[in-house]
């Protein structure tokens, strides 16, 4: 569990480092790619180990339900104390398939979805995609805080609305939301007959002083309208193996989901499942905890150096590893901003604006990486934004 060894992941077919230099013009020798929400860290040794013996063996049709189900059950249990049944438990190819599934199942063209805005882009993506409309609702920036506003958002509903999506925790505010937020949330989608599907992929990697609680657990008496979205891809950067859940503990909700996943013959990918249910382990919770401590120091010396920078400040991080830096106080416009990160400080970062309403002047900074590059990415941001201070 050595976080520190540099993995140069250069020429594998990452595509959060083969393609910094085609979408960002961050040159590949020399850049910094703080862009895709995987780390730059090996599994656990465990997920490793078992995917080298699976790989060694026979690749046929494989069936691991209760041994996968089970761990599953196992980890939200004692992770998260959320008990959920294995007949709630369906595989997905990944989470935003997830999404696209609940979406394809629960509504119609041209319903509208609701999101909390800015959120994870890929939400509008396949929103729009499926022909659906994209309802945003800004989230409130309360000095560096992300908060929300029900009674605007009570405001623009039309009755066109049949969905809302959570992003718990959130990407990229960092946002661990409280039980009094979680509550606001399960209110707003009773008062406007929605659907909620909440993402909670983050769930694991939450920092000291601030604590997830499953949507279902926050109010149990929203489980007739609740998809839950869960994946141990990000946990243990795995997301390369494309196995997510969605947990549905409603059993009417849950018969029309299976009716539509058997139409579709959307099947598991046996490698995720054994690696999913190998990770979800006391060796895997070992490594995740030493894991988040990582991330915590990681977060610590990048909030640092950008606070010292004038005109930036980046939001304090609940969870994730996914920096959410504000440019706005530099008073530069977005293609300048943009333009030193990428051109002088040769970083390639998410662009705020496909975040959705309120991500304009920001980037998102991606913090999974070994120690020395977030140094260096440190002191480039500070190099780049050198007249300013």
């Amino acid at each position: 569990m050595n976080f520190d060894d540099l993995i140069d992941r250069h020429g594998t077919h990452s595509t959060k480092w083969d393609m910094m230099e085609p979408l960002y013009g961050v040159p590949a020798d020399t850049g910094l790619s703080m862009w895709v929400a995987d780390t730059d860290f090996h599994p656990p040794e465990a997920v490793r180990r078992k995917i080298h013996e699976v790989a060694d063996g026979v690749l046929g049709y494989t069936n691991l339900d209760a041994d996968y189900k089970g761990a599953i059950q196992w980890w939200m249990e004692h992770r998260h104390g959320w008990n959920i049944e294995q007949d709630a438990i369906f595989t997905t190819t990944g989470l935003v398939n997830g999404v696209g599934l609940c979406l394809d199942t629960f509504t119609a063209p041209g319903d509208g979805i609701v999101l909390f805005t800015p959120v994870y882009h890929a939400f509008a993506k396949v929103i729009r995609a499926a022909g659906r409309t994209v309802i945003e609702c800004p989230l409130v920036n309360n000095d560096g805080r992300y908060e929300m506003d029900f009674a605007s958002y009570d405001a623009v509903m039309t009755g066109s609305e049949k969905m809302v999506i959570l992003c718990s925790p959130h990407n990229p505010g960092g946002r661990v939301w409280t039980q009094e937020e979680l509550q606001g949330v399960a209110d707003f989608a009773k008062r406007h007959d929605l659907l909620l599907l909440s993402d909670e992929i983050h769930h694991d990697l939450v920092y000291a002083g601030h604590k997830h609680i499953a949507m279902q657990n926050a109010d149990p008496s929203i489980t007739d309208r609740l998809l839950m979205l869960t994946a141990p891809s990000k946990t243990f950067n795995i997301a390369g193996l494309h196995t997510g859940q969605v947990i549905i503990p409603d059993p009417d909700l849950r018969a029309r989901f299976a009716t539509r996943m058997a139409a579709l013959s959307v099947a598991p990918n046996s490698i995720g499942q054994f690696a999913t249910a190998t990770a979800y382990s006391p060796e895997g919770a070992e490594w995740v905890d030493a894991q988040v401590a990582y991330l915590h120091q990681n977060r610590q010396i990048f909030d640092a150096a950008i606070a010292k920078v004038p005109g930036l400040s980046s939001m304090k991080l609940e969870s994730t590893y996914l920096a959410w830096v504000d440019f706005t106080d530099t008073g530069m416009d977005r293609e300048e901003f943009t333009g030193r990160v990428e051109q002088d400080a040769q970083i390639a970062a998410n662009h705020g604006t496909t975040f959705g309403l309120g991500g304009e002047s920001f980037l998102r900074f991606n913090l999974g990486t070994q120690r020395s590059r977030i140094e260096e990415a440190c002191a480039r941001l500070t190099r780049a934004f050198g007249d300013l201070q």
